[in-house]
């Protein structure tokens, strides 16, 4: 039995930052640098295997496919082991996978490389989530919105220091250096990890069989119509601004920029925010901002409007995703882990799958009425807020 156990919980809650979360919030921090890290990467990959842009956007579809394959696995294992044992075994495995997809030199040796980047990537995002849920449960205070922004921070510190690498120190010593950082990161955090036991009711089973409560399905929905729009704004964002609005190159990178810059800001203070206001509160604030968001993007006349509308949009999708995770990791008589799978395959699905279909829509509408449609969504989400008291279990 671990040391750490729910009788040592009121003295824990009083303590902001304690070891078992700067432990889950380095797993964060480590996953957001590899993502991060291999962003800069993909253009030297297309070209050393000879891709052109249909051929890189099936290996993208690849890496997606992996995430998609291996996030219910997790879940299972989760159940049957615990988040903090899947999680560390995980991240041990993922550690080596971005010196595998710089070293490959072929196609197939590429999209095996990539499903397997991609799959831990998405093991790794179910275990260290279920592990967050643990976390709060433990110490009776909301978290994840925090563990959001420590991956932010490392898919940012990932993503603007590679090209820089690259350019000076050559692919394989910026693979190279990656992997020690994130191997020094994951042995940091090795010893902090809460140890969680098993769930017991699905430790017999292994936690393999779907959820036939609808409630881990609806939370998923929410996840999925929030991650949509932010995949739309990360993959058309800039376009619609350099095609639609006549922005500069230089200004239509503002799109994406402002948008994660605001959400990083506020998932580091959407744990205070939640557990002043309760979830379902903040939850529908956060809905009612990125509405208004959307359609200031969509009905924007120039730039700077538009802009500003990625701004609010950020601030508002921020802490949907986190808490509709918290709320995955709680459901009654459910192991954190199997609700969990369902809801980020769910909400990992709309970032994966939709930007390509929104490609396929906007060639015959345009950008700006997708953009605005997207509020659409959001309204469902702000339908289902009250699934979001869930979340609130963790520390009550």
């Amino acid at each position: 039995m671990d040391s750490r156990s729910p009788s040592n919980v009121s003295s824990s809650s009083r303590n902001f930052i304690t070891r078992e979360r700067v432990g889950v919030s380095l797993l964060f921090l480590m996953n957001g640098f590899m993502v991060g890290a291999w962003a800069p990467k993909i253009p030297e990959f297309a070209s050393r295997l000879g891709l052109s842009e249909s051929s890189l956007g099936l290996m993208i579809l690849t890496f997606g496919l992996g995430s998609l394959v291996m996030m219910p696995i997790a879940g299972s294992q989760i159940a049957r082991f615990g988040s903090s044992q899947v999680s560390k075994y995980i991240s041990v495995l993922l550690t080596p996978t971005l010196l595998l997809l710089t070293w490959v030199g072929s196609v197939w040796s590429g999209a095996v490389a990539i499903f397997l980047f991609g799959g831990l990537i998405g093991a790794m995002d179910v275990a260290m989530n279920a592990n967050a849920v643990s976390v709060e449960k433990y110490m009776r205070r909301a978290i994840m919105s925090s563990c959001h922004a420590f991956w932010s921070l490392g898919g940012l510190l990932g993503s603007s220091t590679g090209g820089f690498l690259i350019e000076h120190i050559g692919v394989s010593a910026h693979a190279i250096l990656v992997t020690v950082l994130a191997a020094l990161m994951i042995v940091a955090a090795w010893r902090t990890v809460l140890h969680d036991a098993p769930h017991p009711d699905e430790a017999k089973h292994g936690g393999s069989r779907l959820p036939r409560s609808p409630l881990p399905w609806l939370i998923g929905i929410m996840a999925l119509f929030c991650m949509i729009p932010e995949g739309a704004i990360l993959d058309w964002g800039a376009l619609y601004l350099r095609n639609e609005l006549a922005a500069s190159v230089t200004l239509s990178g503002f799109a994406f920029a402002a948008f994660s810059l605001t959400m990083a800001t506020m998932r580091f203070a959407g744990d205070l925010i939640r557990d002043r206001f309760g979830a379902v509160r903040t939850l529908r604030v956060c809905a009612v901002i990125s509405i208004f968001g959307l359609l200031l993007i969509g009905f924007a006349q120039n730039a700077p409007m538009a802009i500003a509308g990625f701004a609010l949009t950020g601030i508002g999708i921020s802490n949907i995703v986190p808490i509709a995770f918290s709320a995955a990791g709680n459901l009654p008589g459910m192991a954190a882990g199997v609700g969990l799978s369902v809801v980020t395959t769910m909400g990992y699905s709309g970032i994966l799958v939709a930007p390509s279909a929104i490609g396929f829509i906007a060639e015959h509408t345009g950008l700006a009425i997708i953009f605005a449609g997207l509020s659409a969504l959001i309204v469902v989400v702000l339908v289902l807020s009250p699934l979001a008291r869930h979340a609130d279990a963790a520390h009550h």
